[in-house]
């Protein structure tokens, strides 16, 4: 038996494009049914935009209005464009009540998650949280509930999250993103030696992953 095929994913939680991207990864794989080879998908933390308030009390068209300098009529033709594009991925985006906020200690729970078999049931879980819920990513009792809800002890998540264990595995994911030049997400890494940058339609991932799949036959 082969070693599963190993999908490194960096990503973000306030990332739209992120949870769009792993609708289509999961496509891709489905799509290849039968021929589907086992894989191995490991999130690694990044972080889109590190000067984000850790509460930013606004609209989404207001944060980035405001901060990134952009028109408002333009970021609401974006908006529409992202909410549809990830509606035909199956997603219900309500930007209307995304809450941004540094995403860090997201990211600590994620490593917490991985070290206790439950990182993607997590990953799946604060994507939802931010862009469906608008829920509050950066906060350690609604972090802990998420943790709760996937399986996880409350107790060791909460400790996990107030001593900041995880802290460096996170910057460690980070410089590891610019050592691979990677700024942008989501950056997948297929196998250790294919890049897919940014939330490519699903036929990508199923002709990168096949065609992985076949050179280990060869």
């Amino acid at each position: 038996m082969s070693e599963p095929i190993k999908i490194d994913i960096w990503s973000d939680i306030a990332c739209p494009w992120c949870y769009i991207g792993k609708r289509h990864l999961e496509a891709g794989l489905e799509a290849l049914g039968a021929d589907a080879p086992d894989v191995e998908i490991e999130y690694h933390s990044f972080e889109l935009s590190p000067d984000t308030p850790l509460d930013f009390e606004g609209s989404t068209v207001e944060y980035l209005a405001d901060r990134k300098g952009m028109p408002v009529e333009r970021v609401e033709q974006m908006l529409e464009h992202v909410t549809g594009v990830a509606a035909n991925a199956g997603l219900e985006y309500h930007f209307e009540k995304v809450a941004h906020t540094k995403t860090l200690k997201a990211h600590e729970l994620l490593h917490f998650a991985k070290a206790n078999g439950k990182q993607l049931e997590l990953k799946e879980r604060l994507l939802k949280a931010y862009f469906v819920e608008g829920g509050r990513v950066n906060r350690i009792d609604e972090l802990v509930g998420y943790a709760v809800e996937v399986g996880l002890d409350a107790d060791a998540a909460r400790d996990a999250l107030e001593s900041g264990r995880y802290a460096s595995d996170v910057q460690a994911d980070i410089a590891q993103a610019g050592a691979y030049g990677i700024n942008g997400v989501p950056f997948f890494v297929i196998d250790g030696k294919y890049g897919i940058s940014g939330a490519q339609p699903a036929e990508v991932f199923s002709q990168a992953i096949a065609q992985v799949s076949g050179e280990r036959v060869a």
